[in-house]
């Protein structure tokens, strides 16, 4: 357990994985898309390198799988309900440690350019996917819709980047080896949107 904690603090994927297995890997994907302190924690790389030691047979890829599309879907739905209850309150809040008003922007933007299927892509967008089903809850989306939109998204982000380590730790031999080097270029990747729709809004003032 202690392993498990201090994996967290460090933010290390790979001990987050090795020390916490299933149910470490779903719980830091439930807070990451249900409590706005989850925005700290390492999805992506996460997912991924889950995935790339099941492919070298450290997990099994089917409960890996669910576990995480569950804890996903329910975390989003944890957020959705905060926004429809506090959430309006809470981010007339000023900016603190797990709060910016900026991340808050940053979404509204995002909600602004995709509507309904904001959602769904903001499981791909590191910050944005924390703060996503939170405002859904405070606008005029009912929950219904959300959670059809919650459940697809759940399922494309947490089985198609589990996949993707998999399929890349079953064809690399020792690719324990490469996690690092992976990881991070997953990371760059996933903040790619976050970065693009940041330098719009900077040209649009």
């Amino acid at each position: 357990m202690l392993d498990f904690i201090y994996a967290c603090i460090n933010l290390d994927p790979v001990a987050i994985v090795k020390t916490g297995s299933y149910i470490g890997i779903a719980l830091i994907v439930f807070a990451e898309s249900g409590l706005l302190f989850g925005i700290f924690f390492p999805g992506d790389s996460l997912l991924f390198a889950a995935g790339l030691l099941s492919g070298g047979g450290v997990l099994a890829l089917a409960p890996l799988i669910v576990s995480v599309v569950l804890a996903a879907i329910i975390g989003d739905s944890v957020g959705y309900w905060f926004g429809a209850n506090v959430g309006a309150n809470f981010f007339k809040r000023k900016d603190s440690r797990f709060f910016k008003q900026e991340y808050l922007r940053r979404t509204e933007r995002f909600y602004q350019a995709y509507g309904g299927r904001a959602v769904v892509l903001a499981r791909f967008v590191p910050i944005v996917r924390t703060i996503a089903p939170i405002l859904a809850g405070i606008g005029s989306m009912n929950y219904r819709t959300f959670l059809a939109y919650n459940a697809l998204g759940g399922c494309l982000w947490g089985a198609g980047m589990i996949s993707l380590g998999f399929f890349l730790g079953s064809i690399i031999p020792n690719s324990e080896t490469y996690i690092l080097p992976l990881s991070l270029a997953i990371v760059i990747i996933s903040f790619l949107p976050l970065f693009l729709n940041f330098a719009r809004g900077k040209r649009a003032v």
